[in-house]
């Protein structure tokens, strides 16, 4: 018997584990089985895709179904079962039952739940070609649980060379949130450490890029967490991993050895959602919004750990008003990344039975984004939906944390500063077309003109473009000072023949030619964070870079009278 194991990414450098679950599960209980991993993308031209999955005459298709494929995935079942009479087809995944409802077909069968507790009819079924139309299996109500290590080592030669590996080392999530498809379930289960550890040591025996715990809540237990970051940390590798993090459930042992982490190995995703306690009760996330800010300035404050927060527009209890303030609550936190989701009315959620109730509109197809609500109506939203997209252009990226540090020190309305961005990038079109750093620079400053501290904000947006690597200046951030070229000639002449931790006589001519040097005032040096002791104070941007998250490159200040 032949099967091919589909899914279909929303990018190349995703991978999908439950293809290599189900490889596994098939191959031990079915003797003789020949499987094929395929994994595509939604944007592969769809003709192509649609003969890449007919070829070889399979005996069945098994597709992965989930929010970002469920439409294509439903496509191009319809049209293979028209090219092949032979083909049977099994969906599985959150959206199965989704897909599987637009077919009255024996040909196609739904499975919902994890192949690991699949009963032994569904194997001798497939075995028989006699499969039933549906099947269902939950992990989490499994008397004896074991979560096996789905991966080979032809897999990282193969499926897995240059995409993100995706590991779970738990099942099941300690909240109950009403949006989320994990509050239908109950229960947790949590692998050994030491089966753990040993599946770490194969992953990282082949170097990848990045490996993405997709544990709901990885910190669920403190003592296991740190254990297992030490367990990375100790064996050093090239390699981020990604977790995802509640913020109210952080000790004093993790933060000390957070502290210790080296940039770029931790990456931590922080689902807020919104800081408006109403909100928080309604969808059933106890977290305490006043305990997760200090959480993340702390972590912050080492630049050693990138951390995404996540919020959610559109849930209950949510006024443009409440959203604003989580808006200007989550800034003021200063993650390295904002991600302002839309809700999404996800079959299966407590929150889609609630549409009603809580006067949800939504998109009737995936990814089912809501309109409005009894709180928000659709102009509202979408007003609130362009300050997120506004956020994503600006603020997730390293062009502007001196700038972002100055407005949330002086208590800026964050909401407000970027409502009006937006109404500019409304007005030239930047919500539809790419925007470079150099455009970003020119509407921040065309936004700012009217402002008693334009200057000021011009040259902290100044400062974080020299910082990023360029050694020029764009139109708009030439004000008055001598043209770099210019500095950098009469610095050949007025620097001493060495300066102590920078160069020496022997570096001193390439050291001034590889860097960029500019005049800043004290009080724009103080805003980013340094301690000039002049009024006016050189600074030298070298060509090194800083380890940290940004990676921004170093700076040295400089006296003028050197």
């Amino acid at each position: 018997m032949k099967i091919k194991l589909i899914a279909i990414n929303a990018r190349y450098s995703h991978s999908s584990p439950a293809l290599f679950y189900l490889r596994n599960a098939l191959e031990h209980k079915i003797a003789g089985i020949e499987t094929e991993i395929c994994q595509y993308t939604i944007n592969d031209p769809y003709y192509i895709l649609l003969q890449r999955i007919a070829s070889g005459s399979p005996d069945y298709l098994f597709f992965s179904a989930v929010i970002w494929n469920s439409d294509l995935t439903g496509r191009l079942i319809e049209d293979l079962l028209v090219r092949s009479e032979r083909v049977r087809i099994v969906v599985g995944g959150p959206q199965a039952d989704v897909v599987c409802s637009g077919f009255d077909d024996s040909r196609v069968t739904c499975f919902n739940g994890e192949i690991e507790a699949a009963e032994g009819a569904f194997f001798t079924d497939l075995q028989r070609r006699s499969l039933k139309k549906s099947y269902r299996g939950t992990f989490l109500g499994l008397r004896d649980k074991t979560l096996p290590y789905p991966y080979r080592p032809d897999d990282f030669l193969t499926h897995l060379a240059n995409r993100a590996v995706y590991y779970e080392s738990s099942r099941g999530c300690p909240f109950f949130c009403t949006y989320c498809l994990s509050s239908a379930e109950k229960g947790m289960y949590h692998k050994e450490l030491g089966d753990v550890f040993s599946d770490l040591d194969d992953i990282l025996a082949h170097s990848p890029q990045t490996v993405r715990f997709i544990d709901r809540t990885f910190n669920d237990i403190p003592a296991r967490a740190v254990a297992i970051w030490k367990y990375i940390q100790d064996k050093n590798p090239d390699t981020l991993f990604h977790f995802e993090i509640a913020p109210d459930r952080f000790s004093d042992e993790m933060f000390a050895f957070l502290e210790t982490v080296s940039p770029g190995l931790f990456q931590f995703e922080i689902g807020i959602q919104t800081t408006n306690p109403d909100t928080l009760a309604a969808i059933r996330r106890p977290i305490d919004a006043g305990t997760a800010g200090p959480v993340i300035r702390r972590l912050r404050n080492t630049e050693n750990i990138h951390l995404h927060a996540d919020l959610i527009l559109g849930l209950p209890f949510e006024t443009a008003a409440t959203f604003r303030r989580s808006i200007n609550d989550m800034f003021a936190m200063q993650p390295h990344y904002i991600q302002m989701g839309l809700l999404k009315l996800l079959p299966g959620t407590q929150i889609r039975q609630q549409a009603a109730e809580f006067g949800l509109q939504a998109e009737a197809r995936p990814p089912y984004a809501v309109f409005a609500n009894r709180w928000v109506n659709a102009e509202q939203m979408a007003e609130l939906f362009w300050i997120g997209e506004c956020i994503e252009q600006c603020v997730n990226n390293r062009y502007f944390p001196s700038l972002w540090r100055y407005l949330v020190e002086t208590g800026e309305d964050i909401a407000a500063f970027f409502t009006s961005l937006a109404g500019r990038f409304h007005e030239q079109g930047y919500f539809w077309k790419a925007a470079t750093q150099k455009t970003l620079c020119r509407l921040l400053l065309e936004t700012v003109t009217p402002r008693d501290d334009f200057a000021l904000i011009r040259e902290l947006i100044c400062f974080d473009w020299l910082r990023c690597g360029h050694r020029y200046l764009p139109d708009q951030l030439v004000y008055g000072q001598r043209p770099l070229d210019e500095l950098r000639r009469d610095l050949y002449h007025r620097l001493p023949q060495e300066i102590d931790g920078l160069f020496t006589a022997a570096q001193r001519k390439n050291f001034i030619k590889s860097s960029v040097f500019h005049e800043f005032s004290k009080t724009c040096l103080e805003r980013a964070g340094w301690r000039p002791d002049q009024e006016r104070t050189l600074v030298c941007f070298h060509n090194d870079r800083e380890d940290s998250v940004f990676r921004l490159n170093k700076i040295a200040l400089l006296k003028n009278t050197d």
